[in-house]
């Protein structure tokens, strides 16, 4: 079974939209995301191109505001600080990497824990961590939501998570214990990935290493959920040798058309839970 991403997005967009209409029955106006652009990135512009289209698609306001890569951090700071005292402004995300001269930490912890739609802040980090409602990062999300089409009871499964991120495999581990998983984060320094991930009912790969997980690592049956996307000379590529363990898999996502789309689309649910949460 091929988990199909796209599909899975636009109906989540769907139930989106209908939401946006009741909220805006309710409070007579409408969820405001707001994305801070930093430097020409090409995969960053094209990421914020499409989180604004599929925003104004549901009906959320969003606006994109873009800085020079010179740009000094105050600047950056400053913009962030008006924008927390903007009541109109539901959620706030500064697009990822940043320019050397910005320090990532000051940036995520100016944002305000109740607008940090990215779920970065170490407030919505730790109540992800001890159980408590809270944001979650947008890509774990979606590749639970993923998971959740295809096993509608994880208890007691094994899984493996490839790559120890903030952004990704750690809240993924907090995602699944939460729902009484057993897990197990690997990374560069695990010594016998091959045999972690055969151990396997669920493998998540994120490390950015074009098809690293090969056939004769997944058991027959696992579910796998592929988040890396790499740039390769035969077009875009992802942690999985998508060929190869298609044919032993119970369900895998493909790349594209796996996790991104659901990464943008938990981004707009996030929005939402942000505007709820401020007016209730």
């Amino acid at each position: 079974m091929i988990i199909d991403g796209k599909k899975i997005a636009e109906e989540l967009r769907e139930e989106l939209k209908k939401k946006i209409i009741e909220l805006k029955a309710t409070y007579k106006s409408v969820p405001g995301l707001t994305v801070i652009l930093i430097g020409e990135d090409p995969a960053s512009k094209i990421y914020v191109k499409n989180k604004q289209k599929y925003a104004k698609d549901i009906g959320i306001n969003s606006e994109i505001i873009k800085y020079q890569e010179s740009v000094d951090e105050k600047t950056v700071l400053d913009k962030i600080s008006k924008l927390n005292n903007d009541k109109k402004i539901s959620g706030i995300l500064v697009q990822l990497p940043l320019p050397k001269q910005i320090n990532k930490k000051k940036i995520i912890d100016a944002i305000l824990p109740e607008k940090d739609v990215d779920g970065f802040h170490p407030v919505n980090v730790g109540n992800l961590s001890s159980g408590y409602e809270g944001k979650v990062p947008c890509t774990p999300l979606g590749c639970y939501l993923l998971l959740r089409k295809v096993e509608k009871d994880l208890k007691g499964k094994h899984a493996v998570i490839i790559g120890r991120s903030n952004l990704n495999g750690k809240p993924m581990a907090q995602l699944l214990l939460k729902e009484n998983c057993t897990v197990t984060i690997t990374h560069s320094k695990t010594k016998d990935l091959k045999n972690e991930c055969k151990r396997a009912d669920i493998i998540i790969a994120a490390v950015g290493q074009p098809k690293l997980v090969k056939g004769d690592w997944v058991k027959k049956g696992a579910v796998v959920i592929d988040v890396g996307i790499n740039k390769t000379a035969n077009g875009l590529e992802g942690d999985v040798d998508f060929e190869e363990v298609s044919k032993v898999a119970k369900a895998i996502t493909p790349v594209p058309g796996g996790v991104g789309p659901m990464t943008i689309a938990c981004l707009l649910s996030n929005t939402i839970e942000c505007f709820k949460r401020a007016n209730s």
